[in-house]
């Protein structure tokens, strides 16, 4: 039966789908207003997961396995939108991309692994602009605190200046928390791919790799320490920075290039002020490219996978999870040296707390109150698909907090 849920988790076993479906049942119950199901390849495990997070029998327990294209088939229609958690997407996704962009329905991931978003792009974009499903991947940590932080700075400067913000920083000031196994892991595969493909390793360089028919100016190089005047603040190399700018130029561009066609975006780390922020700054800068050359030698890879990854089930407590938060600065300027700042605040630790509600949100917001004719079918970003009312829906529910500084 076409859309019997409005919402499946897929991937609910994994340690970050079953905080998914934890959330989802802690904030919306089971036979209320959203009609959710959870599935996965096993359903053994899938009612372990259910018993696990306190949920009645009445959750619907999907089978489908991510590489059985018959069954996906068979999963998808049922759903307006399928959420995935089964990753390296570059490793798991592309069937379950590929029957979401068949069947016309909605489809929202986790993925932070841009040469794999590229070629779905390039593979997809066409069939879903034709079935109607909205495609929209990176909906956790990376990249909607960065992708709308920028969106809601440059509302607020069309607002009060009548004009884009053409340079755009995003600086990250606090980051208390862990990244997901599963963000780690596909960049590990990231990095395994590029270093076998020059055309990877090419698209994981380029700014505008996710922008196809598009090239903007030279972006700010984000490998060293420098000090930066806007934010008074010594920097250092954001690791998530490779993903976010991506899909900000993105964003961009799918909105019509709002922002110009020079729009220019960076992120970094601030290290602060004086000596002790500029001797933290080129520490970071040291150990970003130690760490850049190790995970370029597949022996390092494979060792960070027997020893460092989380095993399949595991990652922090809930008091970790809990006690975690983030904050971002976004500072822009107009073409004529006007300046807006703004805040993005997170109440959870990135890569599980807060993750598991901005993807749920998003799917929801997707599936419930953005209409076709509002966004058609295509392969997007969050902030283009979606825009200013998701990010109200996560200040409303998800924890994140959105303030000009003025």
């Amino acid at each position: 039966m076409k859309n019997a849920f409005d919402l499946i988790v897929f991937g609910a076993t994994g340690f970050t789908g079953r905080l998914v479906a934890e959330r989802l049942l802690g904030t919306y119950g089971v036979g209320g207003a959203i009609n959710w199901a959870i599935a996965g390849r096993n359903l053994d495990k899938l009612a372990a997961t259910r018993r696990d997070i306190g949920a009645p029998q009445a959750l619907p327990l999907l089978r489908a396995d991510a590489s059985d294209a018959a069954a996906l088939a068979a999963l998808v229609p049922r759903a307006r939108v399928v959420l995935s958690t089964v990753g390296p997407y570059q490793s798991y996704g592309e069937p379950l991309v590929r029957a979401c962009a068949q069947a016309g329905t909605d489809y929202v991931d986790l993925c932070g692994e841009p040469a794999w978003m590229a070629r779905m792009i390039a593979q997809y974009d066409a069939p879903a602009r034709d079935s109607g499903a909205r495609i929209v991947f990176s909906c956790g940590f990376d990249s909607i605190p960065f992708d709308l932080g920028v969106l809601f700075l440059q509302d607020e400067a069309m607002r009060r200046f009548g004009a884009p913000l053409t340079r755009v920083r995003g600086r990250v000031r606090v980051l208390k928390g862990s990244f997901s196994g599963g963000t780690i892991a596909s960049a590990l595969a990231s990095i395994e791919a590029a270093s076998r493909d020059p055309d990877e390793a090419r698209l994981m360089t380029d700014p505008f790799a996710l922008t196809p028919g598009f090239r903007g100016p030279a972006q700010p190089e984000g490998e060293s320490a420098a000090y930066d005047d806007a934010a008074r603040s010594w920097t250092a190399p954001f690791v998530m920075a490779a993903i976010n700018t991506k899909n900000i130029h993105r964003t961009n561009a799918l909105r019509g290039h709002p922002w110009g066609r020079d729009f220019v975006y960076d992120e970094r780390m601030l290290t602060g002020d004086g000596e002790r922020g500029k001797r933290r700054a080129r520490a970071l800068a040291r150990n970003s490219r130690l760490q850049a050359a190790l995970l370029g030698w597949g022996p390092t890879r494979e060792l960070l996978r027997r020893t460092v990854l989380p095993k399949p089930g595991q990652g922090p407590t809930r008091e970790q999870r809990e006690s975690g938060r983030y904050e971002v600065d976004f500072i822009g300027d107009t073409a004529k040296g006007q300046r807006l700042r703004a805040i993005v605040e997170g109440d959870r630790d990135p890569g599980y707390g807060s993750t598991c509600k901005l993807v749920s949100e998003s799917a929801l917001c997707l599936g419930g109150e953005i209409d076709r004719s509002m966004t058609r079918g295509g392969v997007w970003t969050a902030g283009a698909a979606m825009g200013l009312p998701l990010l109200h829906r996560l200040q409303q529910r998800a924890g994140l907090r959105f303030t000009v500084e003025d």
